[in-house]
């Protein structure tokens, strides 16, 4: 199978292939719907294939050439972050009164689960196949003290496809002494495919009323501000070149928005990208109060594409499910803290069609 190829696929169960420095490869899918390949190696979203409005498909999920920049440029692309998706400012936060140290990495803050996240992880995988539903369970167990983070942690992911052009991760954790959990994957789109130049001309609407205004270092600073009149007001869909060009953008979104209603494990739209090239449009469902929209402005060239395209600024568009960054140091945000005998919960859904 070539890196831009679709398997073929009999309906049948998901298959694994031999491992590899990216653990062992699945497939799975349903013939005239979504295809996916996932690598159990970060637990990650390795391909998608999507068809446009003419029923042809194609591979919409970025991912490198050669797998060893998983490890290093392309280290989030697709994988499972955690334990705590996101930034934590200097790696420190408090529970029940007792101060953590985290590993940090970018500009002295633990992002993503710090220096060896689950994104680095050899999951364990089992296949999932009914009339309706076909993929993969992932399991992973964090020990007690992992990147600082206290209590040993025991994490399952699923990721599914449905008859209904749906790709559904649900997560769950338990622990045996309090702890922080957010978990998410972190994949990046194209739905003109993964070669295509860039998203810009891509469509994004965002169902938040707020957003989270950040530093430099993209730490949150002060109250959740109203999206009204600024370039984070995506209530409407928006061209995003349009919208990145608004100057409270700075050329590009690496942001929080606040998602409404938040808490109540309801699974609600957050988001839909649309790409009027091609007619495919991916509707965004979750149940967790956060959305953060990177629309890849660091992107540089530095990672080649499976289908040999340089991966320049804007090539593709993270659009992550997950608590607020550094909610741990900031008491009003929505609390990831889990305790023994709770059980973390939390699913998304992308939900694909396309228009004429």
């Amino acid at each position: 199978m070539t890196p831009s190829s679709r398997p073929h696929l009999t309906g049948g169960p998901p298959v694994c292939h031999p491992g590899t420095d990216t653990g062992q490869r699945w497939t799975f899918g349903f013939p005239d719907g979504l295809t996916a390949e996932v690598h159990t190696r970060g637990a990650r979203l390795h391909a998608l294939w999507v068809p446009d409005r003419y029923g042809t498909p194609a591979d919409v999920v970025l991912a490198p050439h050669d797998p060893a920049q998983t490890a290093t440029a392309a280290r989030y692309f697709g994988a499972t972050v955690g334990r705590y998706a996101n930034r934590i400012a200097q790696g420190r936060f408090s529970l029940d009164g007792k101060p953590y140290q985290l590993t940090t990495q970018e500009n002295g803050h633990c992002l993503h689960g710090g220096t060896d996240g689950f994104d680095t992880r050899l999951w364990e995988a089992e296949s999932v196949h009914t009339p309706e539903w076909t993929g993969v369970l992932l399991h992973l167990r964090s020990p007690d003290g992992d990147q600082g983070f206290p209590g040993n942690l025991d994490v399952t992911v699923s990721c599914l496809i449905g008859r209904g052009n749906e790709l559904s991760f649900s997560y769950a954790a338990v622990t045996d002494v309090t702890t922080l959990v957010s978990l998410t994957n972190h994949a990046y789109f194209n739905l003109e495919g993964e070669g295509a130049v860039d998203i810009l001309d891509h469509e994004l609407a965002v169902d938040a009323t707020h957003y989270t205004p950040v530093d430099g270092d993209l730490i949150p600073y002060g109250d959740h501000r109203s999206v009204s009149g600024t370039a984070f007001d995506l209530r409407r869909p928006l061209r995003i070149a349009e919208a990145l060009a608004r100057p409270e953008a700075g050329g590009g979104y690496d942001h929080n928005f606040v998602l409404r209603p938040h808490g109540d494990g309801t699974l609600r739209r957050a988001a839909v990208l649309h790409a009027p090239a091609t007619g495919r449009r991916m509707e965004v469902l979750t149940t967790e109060p956060g959305l953060q929209v990177y629309t890849a402005g660091q992107f540089d060239g530095t990672v080649l594409g499976k289908s040999g395209t340089p991966y320049q600024r804007c090539a593709g568009i993270a659009l992550e499910t997950q608590h607020f960054p550094d909610s741990p140091n900031r008491p009003g945000d929505p609390s990831p803290v889990l305790r023994p005998g709770d059980e973390h919960r939390s699913r998304t859904v992308l939900r694909f069609s396309t228009s004429d």
